[in-house]
């Protein structure tokens, strides 16, 4: 979403910003020189009062502002947009396949809606199948920062920090909750250390199921191989500068998978589930590999190839930051929109 504003504004155009108040992304929105406005709450609570009383401060802001799209991103801002009206265009992004609803309420706000974005294609078959004609859908990718994600990141502070030396390093970056596949990796990098004991595996980030987590690689023995890392930000790019390769076994709220789209940038080999947009990002056999099961031997065979040979991997890793250029560019995404909006207005 700041790629997509800070591209929108780089072109000219006026871009208003209204997230959730107090929200972490409220301080990457400033980070990136972009003050979100002050005026909406955009928390979805407190019914009736906060929700009419934004709802209401959203049509003033539309006509004072004389604003011609309206972009929504999330499904409390989209119900926002359409009671607030005016007959200004209204645009949805949908980031995962959940937020696509059926039923009467939803058949009027997409009704309503002039051009939804999905960020897949399984999300855009289940636009179609919630009743949007296929001429207002439109896939749109996610973005790769080309910029922050470069394939030279230093990566020897990580190193480092975990005492791993040169050894073969596994990255997954992932909220550690339910359904990320945490568990099918860790039973993958098990069988894989029966031929190659030096390797070691890195989970990045945090959540619900850490200690569940825990307790699994304890139980497996794998307490000195598969290392907890933490959530990590700012030196993110020196995490994934430290892997040889990157996994990401499940989906998230994001199915564009950000996460995939980034160590792409950074020049690193992907293996992925086919799950959200994985089977539209990962080029099989090129930029890494796609996994058609998450049986323990097979997560094991795709790691063994991508770290026993460092030449192929190498040429996965370039394979993939040429396709973050190409086709997950701020630049590419931006033109996509904006045709759309101008569509329009």
């Amino acid at each position: 979403m700041l790629r997509l504003v800070g591209g929108l504004r780089e072109r000219g155009h006026r871009v208003l910003l209204g997230i959730a108040r107090g929200d972490r992304f409220e301080a990457k929105a400033r980070e990136a020189g972009i003050e979100p406005l002050a005026t909406l709450d955009l928390q979805p609570r407190g019914w009736p009062g906060p929700i009419v009383r934004d709802a209401l401060r959203l049509r003033t802001l539309i006509a004072r502002e004389r604003v011609d799209v309206v972009h929504a991103h999330h499904s409390h801002d989209h119900w926002l947009a359409r009671l607030a009206g005016r007959g200004v265009p209204l645009v949805r992004t949908f980031h995962n396949a959940r937020a696509v609803k059926s039923g009467v309420p939803a058949r009027w706000l997409l009704r309503g809606t002039a051009t939804v974005f999905a960020v897949s294609r399984a999300i855009e078959a289940r636009c179609h199948a919630a009743g949007v004609p296929p001429g207002r859908v439109v896939t749109v990718p996610g973005i790769a920062d080309t910029t922050r994600f470069t394939p030279d990141a230093d990566g020897g502070a990580i190193r480092a920090e975990f005492g791993l030396g040169g050894a073969p390093l596994i990255v997954t970056v992932s909220r550690l909750a339910a359904n990320r596949g945490h568990e099918a990796l860790l039973a993958g990098f098990k069988a894989l250390l029966l031929r190659m004991p030096e390797a070691r595996l890195l989970l990045v980030g945090k959540g619900e199921t850490r200690g569940r987590l825990e307790r699994l690689v304890a139980d497996l023995g794998l307490e000195k191989t598969a290392l907890f890392a933490g959530y990590r930000d700012r030196d993110l790019p020196a995490v994934l500068g430290a892997a040889d390769c990157f996994v990401l076994m499940g989906a998230g709220s994001d199915e564009s998978c950000r996460a995939a789209l980034e160590a792409m940038a950074a020049g690193r080999p992907v293996i992925a589930g086919r799950v959200g947009a994985l089977p539209e990002t990962v080029v099989d056999g090129a930029t890494g590999i796609l996994l058609d099961d998450d049986r323990a031997e097979r997560v094991a065979a795709a790691l063994a190839r991508v770290l026993a040979d460092r030449a192929a991997a190498r040429a996965m890793g370039a394979a993939g930051r040429r396709r973050a250029e190409e086709v997950f560019s701020a630049r590419r995404v931006v033109d996509v929109v904006e045709r759309v909006y101008r569509t329009l207005t």
